[in-house]
């Protein structure tokens, strides 16, 4: 699945415009370094995102196309 999709479905960026605004712009690294929304998301990445001045790091758990609000945070575990 893209990066963009990816961090839509899981709802750690509300948008994929957003997200592939966040990719273009440097904001997003893939295990250390920077990725393009179409970059294949697989389980066990560590995907970091900077948000200003805060950064969020997860790893992926589980790649989903469709995932319902209560069930998207299980897609993800945040490690910092």
């Amino acid at each position: 699945m893209r990066l963009d999709k990816y961090l839509k479905v899981s709802r750690i960026i509300k948008r994929r415009t957003v997200a592939n605004d966040a990719c273009d712009n440097d904001h997003v690294t893939v295990n250390g370094r920077p990725a393009k929304a179409s970059y294949d998301v697989k389980e066990g990445d560590i995907i970091e995102i900077r948000f200003g001045s805060r950064s969020l790091k997860v790893k992926v758990v589980d790649v989903r196309e469709h995932a319902l609000k209560a069930n998207a945070s299980s897609m993800y575990e945040v490690i910092g």
